[in-house]
């Protein structure tokens, strides 16, 4: 299993209801909210082989209220 961080702008007053979304699919390892240009930060596992864009696609970005997206690959922890 890789490590994947995603920071999630939402829409203005969305920020709560796609947090909410995020936690009731079990997708996430954890949630943050965050200051800045995003309004998330959630910390994702997929299997090594799964396609990073494609998950990120199907169960990330269609959850009404987000407006753009930002992936991290992790390559180690130290």
């Amino acid at each position: 299993m890789k490590p994947i961080f995603v920071q999630l702008q939402c829409a203005p007053g969305k920020t709560y209801e796609v947090a909410d979304a995020l936690y009731a699919s079990e997708l996430v390892s954890e949630l943050y909210s965050t200051s800045g240009d995003y309004d998330l930060l959630l910390k994702i596992y997929v299997e090594s082989e799964e396609d990073i864009g494609k998950f990120i696609n199907d169960h990330i970005a269609t959850i009404p209220g987000i407006v753009r997206s930002l992936t991290t690959l992790t390559f180690r922890a130290f």
